[in-house]
This record gives C-alpha cells, sequence and structure tokens, in this order.
C-alpha cells in the first residue's frame, strides 16, 4: 500500500511541484490544502500517514496545526517545510510534535529521504540547521512556554493578518463575544496596548511573514 501524504502549502505552485515529485515517487498525495484550518480538516477527516507542513500559512500556521494534530492523538506523522533556518522554529516545531524538519532550500531527493526516515520512526533534520540545533543544544537556547493558548495564538495570526474581531469570530466559528474576549486576554498576557504591537509580536513569534 503507498504512502498517504497530505501536503499544505500556501503558494500552490509549491504544492504542484511536490505532488509531482511525490507521486513520481509512489507516494498517494490525498490532499491539497492552501491554509492552516484546511491543513487540519484534511488530516483529522483522511488520516494520512504523513503531513507535509509549511510553517508560514494563513488562519493557522503550521506549528498551531502540529500542535493541533499531536494533541488530538492523530497517528499522522508530521514533517515541517520551510525557509526558517531559526533555532527557535527549529525546536517549537519539534516541541509541537513534528517529526521531521526540512528546508524549502534542499534538493527535491531530501523530502522524500525525510518522509522515509520520519514514517520508520526517526527524526529528521536537513543537514543545513544540524549546527544550529546542536548550538541550541549547547548554549541551553530554549523557545520557553508560549504565555498564548492556541486558541489566542489563532486569534493573534489573524488580527496580525488584517483580520477584525468579528471577521476573526466568523472564521473560527465562535461568538464576536468570545473574540473580543480572547484578544483581551492576549492583550492582557502580552501587556501591551496597541494593534501595531501585536502585529510586530506575531512577527517575531512567526506566526506571519513580515
Amino acid at each position: 500500500m503507498s504512502i498517504r501524504v497530505v501536503l499544505a502549502d500556501d503558494h500552490k505552485m509549491v504544492r504542484q511541484g511536490l505532488r509531482a515529485l511525490l507521486e513520481r515517487e509512489g507516494f498517494n498525495v490525498v490532499a491539497e490544502a492552501s491554509d492552516g484550518p484546511q491543513a487540519l480538516r484534511f488530516v483529522e477527516e483522511l488520516k494520512p500517514d504523513i503531513g507535509v507542513l509549511d510553517l508560514s500559512m494563513p488562519l493557522m500556521n503550521g506549528i498551531i496545526v502540529a500542535k493541533a494534530i499531536h494533541r488530538n492523538g492523530s497517528p499522522t506523522k508530521i514533517l515541517a517545510l520551510t525557509v526558517h533556518t531559526e533555532a527557535s522554529y527549529v525546536l517549537e516545531a519539534l516541541q509541537a510534535g513534528a517529526r521531521g524538519y526540512v528546508l524549502k532550500s534542499c534538493a527535491a531527493e531530501e523530502l522524500v529521504l525525510a518522509i522515509r526516515e520520519v514514517l520508520r520512526g526517526s527524526t529528521y533534520l536537513s543537514s543545513g540547521i544540524l549546527n544550529v540545533v546542536v548550538d541550541a543544544f549547547l548554549h541551553r537556547i530554549d523557545p520557553g512556554l508560549d504565555p498564548l493558548s492556541p486558541r489566542e495564538l489563532q486569534i493573534l495570526q489573524l488580527i496580525a493578518e488584517g483580520k477584525s474581531t468579528k471577521e476573526a469570530a466568523c472564521l473560527l466559528d465562535i461568538s464576536v463575544k468570545t473574540a473580543e474576549s480572547h484578544r483581551t486576554h492576549i492583550m492582557e498576557k502580552l501587556k501591551v496596548h496597541e494593534t501595531a504591537n501585536l502585529v510586530r509580536y506575531a512577527v517575531r513569534r512567526g506566526l506571519i511573514e513580515p
């Protein structure tokens, strides 16, 4: 039986290229997602062997998706595919439940190798970030516990993407009052009082691209 894969990346050309590569290698791409909520839904509904997630996706980034999948006890393995080489991104992805971390700058064959290694039960890191991870370990770099809950991170990302509280509530299928409460708690926890500062924090956290 062929390996079942869900691809998640907000760039259609990237997804098409990855799909062609994986199908050529005998994988079965069962779904393509263009944003975080889609990726989470496809993984929950289709239960693929592996989910290949871009870390920078609209509405819900790859870290939040990985945490939700891991928290729900899904058997699907997660592999992060990203441009980010900073130690904080790598460590946070691994803490979120990702079993592989592959850079988009690597050769296509490395993604295939990474998927096979992850499905064998190993953890795969691109050679380009091995030194970053080793340095983080030696210098005891720790991304630390995020003060925000997964839902608050979702609200923060939507605000940083320019969505109003009402729009965020609609996208997350919650009441406007609940969304406003989340926003208030976010500002209290981060000790900020302006939307611009929320956006800056979201950029630093990698929730949105600068």
